[in-house]
């Protein structure tokens, strides 16, 4: 009789244990869901913006629009433009290089026994702007770039003030002159590689870059 009387109690204490593990699940499952959170931000949306890079070319009385005619061995002839670095962003390393089509012994000296001296560019700037009549600087002359035959520029050469702040302005002198040089035309019959009755067309290309990147801590 006491067997079965204790047979028939085990049904119950297992229904008791399991009831006890669900109730412990619940409240882990609860202390899981239930937690504190916290947030913050802006109200006011932070504003970040790009600068910009411009360059600009302008003609200044006779400039690059101006074509140079009937040039002579000793002939200095002066064109004047305007720079402006039009952008936002201050830049550096401003440099100029040329490309050039036409006559050879106008682009670039001649060698062993050819002694033609081709074209030189020589470029000045002005603190203000070229009387552009007199070819006279009111302000302060600098030399950007010593008399360089044109062929030799096709790579880019940096002048000697190179940096531009944003909106500075540069008034330069572009000066094309051709050699001295001897040549002797023979009965009506110009001598070989001769510098006379040729021509050259030439594109000036300047190029300014960015300040160097910085890391700004306030």
């Amino acid at each position: 009789m006491i067997e079965a009387k204790l047979k028939k109690k085990s049904p119950w204490r297992a229904l008791a244990g399991a009831a006890i593990v669900v109730s412990v699940a619940t409240i882990a499952g609860q202390s899981v869901v239930a937690s504190l959170n916290a947030t913050a931000f802006n109200t006011v949306a932070q504003q970040i913006s790009a600068g910009t890079m411009k360059l600009d070319l302008a003609n200044s009385g006779n400039g690059f629009g101006q074509n140079i005619t009937n040039l002579v061995p000793g002939d200095v002839i002066n064109r004047y433009v305007t720079l402006t670095n039009s952008g936002s962003i201050d830049g550096i390393g401003l440099s100029l290089k040329t490309a050039q089509t036409g006559t050879s012994s106008l682009i670039s000296d001649g060698s062993g026994a050819v002694t033609t001296k081709a074209l030189r560019l020589t470029v000045k700037s002005c603190s203000v702007a070229w009387n552009t009549s007199s070819g006279l600087c009111a302000g302060t002359e600098a030399t950007e770039l010593a008399a360089t035959p044109i062929g030799s520029l096709t790579s880019a050469t940096t002048l000697t003030s190179s940096t531009m702040n944003s909106l500075a302005v540069r008034y330069l002198q572009m000066q094309i002159a051709l050699p001295d040089q001897n040549e002797t035309t023979v009965n009506g019959v110009l001598p070989a590689n001769t510098v006379q009755g040729g021509s050259v067309n030439v594109t000036y290309t300047f190029d300014l870059a960015q300040r160097v990147a910085t890391t700004v801590n306030s």
